[in-house]
Protein backbone atom coordinates (compact mmCIF):
# COMPACT_ATOMS: atom_id res chain seq x y z
CA UNK A 1 0.00 0.00 0.00
CA UNK A 2 0.87 3.36 -0.44
CA UNK A 3 0.50 4.65 2.87
CA UNK A 4 1.72 1.29 4.90
CA UNK A 5 3.78 1.62 7.80
CA UNK A 6 7.03 0.90 6.20
CA UNK A 7 6.88 3.47 3.41
CA UNK A 8 5.75 6.60 5.62
CA UNK A 9 8.87 5.60 7.84
CA UNK A 10 10.98 6.03 4.75
CA UNK A 11 9.45 8.78 3.30
CA UNK A 12 10.77 10.63 7.13
CA UNK A 13 13.94 9.11 6.62
CA UNK A 14 14.43 10.37 3.64
CA UNK A 15 12.71 14.16 4.40
CA UNK A 16 15.01 14.66 7.23
CA UNK A 17 18.37 13.49 5.72
CA UNK A 18 17.82 15.74 2.73
CA UNK A 19 16.77 18.61 5.42
CA UNK A 20 19.43 18.51 7.64
CA UNK A 21 22.16 18.14 5.08
CA UNK A 22 23.01 14.46 6.14
CA UNK A 23 23.69 14.16 2.32
CA UNK A 24 26.04 17.75 1.70
CA UNK A 25 30.00 17.89 1.74
CA UNK A 26 29.43 20.83 3.11
CA UNK A 27 27.38 20.63 6.31
CA UNK A 28 25.43 24.32 6.72
CA UNK A 29 28.26 25.85 4.18
CA UNK A 30 31.03 25.37 6.52
CA UNK A 31 33.10 23.33 4.17
CA UNK A 32 32.64 20.03 5.77
CA UNK A 33 30.27 17.08 6.05
CA UNK A 34 27.70 16.26 8.74
CA UNK A 35 30.38 13.64 10.63
CA UNK A 36 32.99 15.93 11.13
CA UNK A 37 30.63 18.65 12.41
CA UNK A 38 28.73 16.24 14.47
CA UNK A 39 32.45 15.14 15.61
CA UNK A 40 33.42 19.14 16.80
CA UNK A 41 30.09 20.17 18.57
CA UNK A 42 30.53 17.15 20.49
CA UNK A 43 34.45 18.42 21.36
CA UNK A 44 32.51 21.79 21.64
CA UNK A 45 29.46 21.36 24.14
CA UNK A 46 32.25 19.21 26.56
CA UNK A 47 32.95 15.91 25.41
CA UNK A 48 36.77 15.28 25.86
CA UNK A 49 37.42 11.55 25.86
CA UNK A 50 37.47 10.51 22.18
CA UNK A 51 36.06 6.93 23.44
CA UNK A 52 33.08 8.69 24.12
CA UNK A 53 32.51 10.82 21.76
CA UNK A 54 32.65 7.60 19.22
CA UNK A 55 30.14 5.75 21.13
CA UNK A 56 27.71 8.56 21.83
CA UNK A 57 27.81 9.31 17.82
CA UNK A 58 27.78 5.46 16.93
CA UNK A 59 30.80 5.74 14.69
CA UNK A 60 33.79 2.43 14.00
CA UNK A 61 37.65 3.40 15.15
CA UNK A 62 38.31 3.96 11.49
CA UNK A 63 35.86 6.54 10.91
CA UNK A 64 36.29 8.27 13.93
CA UNK A 65 39.92 8.65 13.30
CA UNK A 66 39.65 9.40 9.80
CA UNK A 67 37.31 12.51 11.43
CA UNK A 68 39.40 13.29 13.91
CA UNK A 69 42.63 13.39 11.44
CA UNK A 70 40.53 15.80 9.04
CA UNK A 71 39.73 18.40 11.87
CA UNK A 72 43.57 18.30 13.61
CA UNK A 73 44.84 19.18 10.23
CA UNK A 74 42.28 22.02 9.58
CA UNK A 75 43.50 23.40 13.59
CA UNK A 76 39.95 23.26 14.55
CA UNK A 77 41.59 20.20 17.50
CA UNK A 78 44.13 18.80 18.90
CA UNK A 79 44.12 15.33 20.88
CA UNK A 80 46.44 14.30 23.62
CA UNK A 81 47.03 11.61 25.82
CA UNK A 82 44.21 11.67 29.02
CA UNK A 83 46.41 12.56 32.03
CA UNK A 84 44.42 9.51 34.31
CA UNK A 85 44.91 6.88 31.42
CA UNK A 86 47.11 7.17 29.18
CA UNK A 87 45.80 4.28 26.27
CA UNK A 88 42.99 7.00 25.93
CA UNK A 89 43.00 10.22 24.07
CA UNK A 90 41.34 13.45 24.86
CA UNK A 91 39.96 16.30 22.41
CA UNK A 92 39.99 19.62 22.48
CA UNK A 93 38.92 22.61 20.69
CA UNK A 94 42.03 24.97 19.39
CA UNK A 95 40.90 28.65 19.49
CA UNK A 96 39.91 28.52 15.55
CA UNK A 97 37.93 25.28 16.36
CA UNK A 98 35.67 27.43 19.15
CA UNK A 99 35.03 29.77 16.47
CA UNK A 100 33.84 27.23 14.10
CA UNK A 101 32.10 25.86 16.78
CA UNK A 102 30.62 28.92 17.55
CA UNK A 103 29.35 29.52 13.75
CA UNK A 104 27.71 25.90 13.65
CA UNK A 105 26.14 26.85 16.62
CA UNK A 106 24.29 29.96 15.54
CA UNK A 107 23.51 28.62 11.78
CA UNK A 108 22.24 25.58 13.60
CA UNK A 109 19.88 27.55 15.68
CA UNK A 110 18.95 29.37 12.79
CA UNK A 111 17.55 26.47 10.83
CA UNK A 112 15.76 24.69 13.86
CA UNK A 113 13.66 27.84 13.84
CA UNK A 114 13.07 28.14 10.57
CA UNK A 115 12.09 24.20 10.77
CA UNK A 116 9.60 25.69 13.08
CA UNK A 117 8.43 28.42 11.17
CA UNK A 118 6.67 26.07 8.64
CA UNK A 119 3.83 25.07 10.60
CA UNK A 120 1.18 26.44 12.01
CA UNK A 121 1.08 24.16 14.77
CA UNK A 122 4.95 24.62 15.99
CA UNK A 123 3.99 23.17 19.21
CA UNK A 124 2.76 19.89 17.93
CA UNK A 125 5.63 19.58 15.34
CA UNK A 126 8.25 19.44 18.65
CA UNK A 127 5.94 16.93 20.49
CA UNK A 128 6.10 14.83 17.45
CA UNK A 129 9.96 15.60 17.38
CA UNK A 130 10.30 14.79 21.48
CA UNK A 131 8.85 11.11 20.75
CA UNK A 132 10.97 10.03 17.88
CA UNK A 133 13.65 11.70 19.41
CA UNK A 134 13.00 9.53 22.63
CA UNK A 135 12.26 6.43 20.92
CA UNK A 136 15.57 6.34 18.39
CA UNK A 137 17.89 7.39 21.55
CA UNK A 138 16.53 5.03 23.96
CA UNK A 139 19.50 3.08 24.63
CA UNK A 140 21.08 6.71 25.25
CA UNK A 141 18.77 7.77 28.12
CA UNK A 142 20.83 7.99 31.50
CA UNK A 143 20.11 7.87 35.40
CA UNK A 144 21.45 11.02 37.07
CA UNK A 145 21.13 11.87 40.72
CA UNK A 146 20.87 15.72 41.32
CA UNK A 147 20.12 18.47 43.60
CA UNK A 148 16.17 18.49 43.32
CA UNK A 149 16.56 21.95 43.34
CA UNK A 150 18.79 21.74 40.23
CA UNK A 151 17.40 23.35 36.69
CA UNK A 152 16.59 19.74 35.52
CA UNK A 153 14.90 18.74 38.36
CA UNK A 154 12.91 22.08 38.94
CA UNK A 155 11.85 21.62 34.88
CA UNK A 156 10.62 17.68 36.03
CA UNK A 157 9.14 19.06 38.49
CA UNK A 158 7.11 21.51 37.33
CA UNK A 159 6.18 19.56 34.38
CA UNK A 160 4.91 16.76 37.31
CA UNK A 161 2.63 19.35 39.18
CA UNK A 162 1.42 20.72 36.00
CA UNK A 163 0.44 17.09 34.72
CA UNK A 164 -1.27 16.43 38.00
CA UNK A 165 -3.75 20.06 37.99
CA UNK A 166 -5.00 18.62 34.71
CA UNK A 167 -5.69 15.23 35.66
CA UNK A 168 -6.97 15.92 39.06
CA UNK A 169 -10.33 16.39 39.48
CA UNK A 170 -9.99 19.42 41.82
CA UNK A 171 -6.70 20.59 40.25
CA UNK A 172 -3.61 20.22 42.30
CA UNK A 173 -1.89 23.31 44.49
CA UNK A 174 1.69 21.94 45.77
CA UNK A 175 1.67 24.55 48.92
CA UNK A 176 -1.35 22.31 49.81
CA UNK A 177 0.72 18.96 48.97
CA UNK A 178 3.17 17.57 51.79
CA UNK A 179 6.14 18.37 49.26
CA UNK A 180 9.32 17.07 50.31
CA UNK A 181 12.39 19.25 51.86
CA UNK A 182 15.18 19.57 49.21
CA UNK A 183 17.77 17.82 51.83
CA UNK A 184 15.27 14.75 52.39
CA UNK A 185 15.88 14.47 48.48
CA UNK A 186 19.74 14.24 48.92
CA UNK A 187 22.48 11.96 50.39
CA UNK A 188 22.82 10.42 52.84
CA UNK A 189 18.86 10.83 53.57
CA UNK A 190 17.71 10.26 50.21
CA UNK A 191 18.51 11.19 46.57
CA UNK A 192 16.63 13.08 43.10
CA UNK A 193 16.85 10.90 40.07
CA UNK A 194 16.48 12.52 36.62
CA UNK A 195 16.50 10.91 33.36
CA UNK A 196 18.73 12.61 30.49
CA UNK A 197 18.68 12.28 26.46
CA UNK A 198 21.26 13.98 24.80
CA UNK A 199 21.21 17.16 27.50
CA UNK A 200 17.51 17.63 27.55
CA UNK A 201 15.56 16.09 30.93
CA UNK A 202 12.86 13.97 30.33
CA UNK A 203 11.96 12.15 34.02
CA UNK A 204 12.64 11.81 37.57
CA UNK A 205 12.09 9.94 40.47
CA UNK A 206 12.57 11.60 44.48
CA UNK A 207 13.83 8.88 47.22
CA UNK A 208 12.59 10.59 50.50
CA UNK A 209 14.59 9.73 53.37
CA UNK A 210 14.87 10.37 56.89
CA UNK A 211 18.57 8.67 58.00
CA UNK A 212 16.28 5.82 59.56
CA UNK A 213 15.37 2.20 57.81
CA UNK A 214 12.02 3.89 56.01
CA UNK A 215 11.87 5.85 53.11
CA UNK A 216 9.73 7.34 50.57
CA UNK A 217 9.40 7.17 46.76
CA UNK A 218 7.79 10.89 45.30
CA UNK A 219 7.53 12.74 41.99
CA UNK A 220 7.76 9.94 39.73
CA UNK A 221 7.32 11.80 36.08
CA UNK A 222 8.29 10.72 32.72
CA UNK A 223 7.77 13.02 29.89
CA UNK A 224 4.83 12.08 27.56
CA UNK A 225 7.16 11.74 24.89
CA UNK A 226 8.73 8.96 26.43
CA UNK A 227 6.41 7.13 27.97
CA UNK A 228 6.10 3.63 26.73
CA UNK A 229 9.99 3.11 26.69
CA UNK A 230 10.20 1.39 30.38
CA UNK A 231 11.57 4.51 31.56
CA UNK A 232 9.59 4.59 35.19
CA UNK A 233 10.61 1.06 35.58
CA UNK A 234 14.25 1.79 35.22
CA UNK A 235 13.40 5.17 37.24
CA UNK A 236 11.79 3.09 40.32
CA UNK A 237 14.30 0.51 40.11
CA UNK A 238 17.41 3.05 40.52
CA UNK A 239 15.75 4.71 43.47
CA UNK A 240 15.13 1.13 45.03
CA UNK A 241 18.99 0.54 44.69
CA UNK A 242 19.88 3.33 45.77
CA UNK A 243 17.53 3.15 48.96
CA UNK A 244 19.12 -0.25 49.59
CA UNK A 245 22.52 1.59 49.79
CA UNK A 246 21.39 4.25 52.41
CA UNK A 247 20.08 0.71 53.98
CA UNK A 248 16.57 1.40 53.81
CA UNK A 249 14.18 -1.88 54.80
CA UNK A 250 10.95 -0.08 53.77
CA UNK A 251 9.56 1.85 51.01
CA UNK A 252 6.49 4.12 51.01
CA UNK A 253 4.68 5.95 48.52
CA UNK A 254 1.53 7.79 47.66
CA UNK A 255 -0.74 8.26 44.77
CA UNK A 256 -3.86 9.26 43.39
CA UNK A 257 -6.65 6.55 41.86
CA UNK A 258 -6.48 9.38 38.97
CA UNK A 259 -2.98 7.84 38.06
CA UNK A 260 -3.86 4.38 36.89
CA UNK A 261 -1.30 3.72 34.75
CA UNK A 262 1.12 4.40 37.84
CA UNK A 263 -1.14 2.01 40.16
CA UNK A 264 -0.33 -0.67 37.65
CA UNK A 265 3.11 -0.33 37.51
CA UNK A 266 3.71 -0.34 41.54
CA UNK A 267 1.28 -2.84 41.64
CA UNK A 268 3.02 -5.30 38.68
CA UNK A 269 6.58 -4.56 40.60
CA UNK A 270 6.20 -5.93 44.29
CA UNK A 271 4.39 -3.14 45.44
CA UNK A 272 1.26 -3.94 48.01
CA UNK A 273 -1.19 -1.89 49.40
CA UNK A 274 -1.70 -0.33 52.41
CA UNK A 275 -3.75 1.73 54.88
CA UNK A 276 -3.41 5.51 54.52
CA UNK A 277 -0.09 6.89 56.43
CA UNK A 278 -0.20 10.48 55.63
CA UNK A 279 -2.83 13.58 55.95
CA UNK A 280 -1.84 14.82 52.09
CA UNK A 281 -5.15 15.87 50.76
CA UNK A 282 -4.33 14.47 46.76
CA UNK A 283 -3.54 11.03 47.54
CA UNK A 284 -6.18 8.17 47.77
CA UNK A 285 -4.07 4.72 47.26
CA UNK A 286 -1.08 4.04 49.78
CA UNK A 287 1.62 1.21 49.02
CA UNK A 288 4.73 -0.11 50.54
CA UNK A 289 7.60 -2.50 49.57
CA UNK A 290 10.18 -4.03 51.78
CA UNK A 291 13.60 -4.49 50.03
CA UNK A 292 15.68 -7.51 50.50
Amino acid sequence: MACDPISRVRRFNRAVTSEVGALDTSFLGRGRPLGAARVLNSIGLGQADVASIRDYLRLDSGLMSRLLRSLEDEGLIETVPNPQDARRRVARLTETGRSEFQAYEALSNAQAKSFLARHRRPEELLQAMDIVASSLGRDQIVLEEQDPRHEHASYCLSEYYGELARRFEKGFDVSLSRDPDARDMIRPRGAFLVAMSDGLPIGCVGLKGSGGEIAEIKRLWVAPSARGLGLATRLMTEAETIARELSVKLLRLDTNSALAEAQQLYRGTGWEEIDRFNDDPYPDTFFEKRLS
